[in-house]
């Protein structure tokens, strides 16, 4: 386990608009194809974060290039395409690198908490695939405790700012009265279910006005009975859209469910795609009394919220270092794991060779059954253990295992000689 060999590789909204983001997103069955390669090529541990700001494939990998390589075999756009547009990190730059994403400092929408839940999704269907071992667990759990730590001590992610609320923000600004106007949402995943709670808690629309749609109904109906309000079959998901003043469309298809030509003729409405890739086709947005916005778009809106997130980023900071730190400090004690184990396996072979006992009896040492180590003095298992434990703390502070491995087995001959 080498840190330098922890990269990261991927692409954001700062060079790339949604559409071509969208050519890189990763659905749950591309990720299985791209897990299911991985190991062939040399990846020991890797997981992919696919939303509708980046895809960012990390991992312990021979080279960047391999990681692009598995993304780009199972997604749209190409591979010289991606490495035009995309940063790739190593090392301590990427465990930086994805802090700060953890921490919302990387959001298009500075201090969006939203990501967090995204990070555990990644992690979780690349554990289920055997692909997070002890290196990105322990990396992925410490960043989770600086994102807490964050949220907790900062107003980094106060308010209601995130892409779900823009698009509460945006209906406000376009739609000054919501409460008469009918409103279908079309996905009931995490964005979906947010969006659909801020309808109701901030914009003023009537929840017998929100028509919910989402491939699998049962999902559809558990969140229409939490929120009250109403559902729609997959079947009539046109003829409901077709009827709505508002669109939102939070799904995860490759394709647009929605084009322009189901749309014409059928007057103004007031469109939001928060899917990536875009889910409704670009072109519905050319259509008289339509006006159509993208997470771009969502995550150009300014509030007074946003400005005072900006005064909490040096705090952030501070904090991804401390955690950063901690988590340096065991992937250095991992690193004298094998010297360790070595200096207790050997310490182990001179008890049981008898060397000590010899030794003891020529000093006279009080001893039971001819052994310092059998009397009710430390047990031989509890020295070694007090020997290693003075031997890690050493390596840690000194860097010197070698030398630290000498002095192990001084210490236990000692402690021998003592008991």
């Amino acid at each position: 386990m080498n840190l330098n060999e922890f990269y990261i590789t991927g692409i954001n909204y700062k060079k790339t608009d949604a559409s071509i983001r969208g050519q890189f997103a990763v659905n749950t069955d591309q990720y299985a194809a791209i897990l299911e390669e991985a190991g062939q090529n040399g990846v020991e541990e890797m997981f992919v974060l696919s939303t509708c700001n980046r895809t960012e494939v990390f991992g312990l990998a021979p080279s960047p290039n391999v990681l692009i390589d598995l993304l780009c075999k199972q997604t749209s756009g190409s591979a010289d395409s991606f490495k035009e547009l995309a940063y790739i990190k190593q090392g301590m730059a990427a465990i930086e690198h994805l802090f700060s994403v953890g921490a919302g400092l990387d959001s298009q929408i500075l201090g969006d908490y939203e990501i967090v839940g995204q990070i555990k999704q990644a992690i979780k269907f690349a554990r289920e695939n055997e692909f997070v071992g002890t290196f990105i667990e322990r990396l992925y759990n410490t960043v989770l405790q600086s994102s807490k730590a964050i949220k907790a001590h900062t107003e980094l992610s106060s308010g209601t700012v995130s892409v779900s609320f823009a698009a509460i923000q945006f209906l406000k600004q376009h739609l000054p009265d919501a409460s008469h106007k009918k409103i279908v949402l079309l996905g009931t995943g995490k964005i979906g279910r947010n969006t659909c709670k801020n309808l109701v808690d901030y914009c003023g629309a009537d929840s017998n006005n929100i028509t919910l749609v989402n491939r699998t109904q049962a999902k559809a109906e558990a969140l229409a009975q939490e929120l009250q309000v109403k559902t729609a079959p997959y079947s009539q998901m046109m003829q409901v859209v077709q009827q709505a003043d508002v669109v939102i469309v939070a799904t995860n298809a490759e394709e647009p469910v929605i084009c322009k030509k189901d749309l014409e003729g059928f007057g103004a409405k007031i469109l939001i795609d928060l899917s990536i890739p875009n889910n409704i086709e670009p072109a519905a947005g050319e259509l008289p009394g339509v006006a159509l916005v993208n997470v771009d778009g969502l995550s150009r809106i300014n509030d007074e919220t946003l400005q005072n997130r900006i005064a909490e980023v040096p705090k952030a900071n501070a904090i991804i270092v401390q955690h950063m730190q901690e988590f340096l400090e065991w992937y250095g004690m991992r690193q004298h794991v094998p010297a360790l184990k070595a200096a207790k396996l050997k310490l182990q072979e001179l008890h049981e060779c008898g060397l000590f006992t010899l030794a003891a009896e020529a000093e006279n040492t009080p001893a039971t059954g001819g052994c310092p180590f059998h009397h009710k003095q430390p047990s031989s298992e509890e020295t070694i253990q007090k020997v290693i434990n003075n031997m890690a703390l050493k390596m840690r502070r000194q860097q010197l295992p070698g030398c630290s491995y000498i002095e192990a087995i001084n210490d236990f001959i000692s402690a021998g000689n003592m008991n």
